[in-house]
């Protein structure tokens, strides 16, 4: 499952980067998934960092994560 940030909805908290910095960086302000790692989506807890991003910007499969 490929995971992704929605650079027109993510406003920069950071808690991506912060919780998993394998996977997600921060710069300028946002929110990215570091290349070679949109793979990445199977992991709990990048669907737990999902589900949880204050903005809804991360995706998975194209797709918002809920609880």
């Amino acid at each position: 499952m490929k995971v992704s940030v929605d650079a027109d909805v993510c406003y920069g908290s950071g808690e991506c980067a912060f919780r998993a910095p394998a996977v997600f960086g921060f710069e300028e302000g946002y929110g990215f998934v570091l290349p070679g790692r949109a793979e990445s989506g199977d992991d709990e807890l990048i669907r737990d960092i999902a589900e949880r991003c204050p903005s809804q910007a991360i995706r998975i499969d194209g797709k918002k994560v809920t609880d």
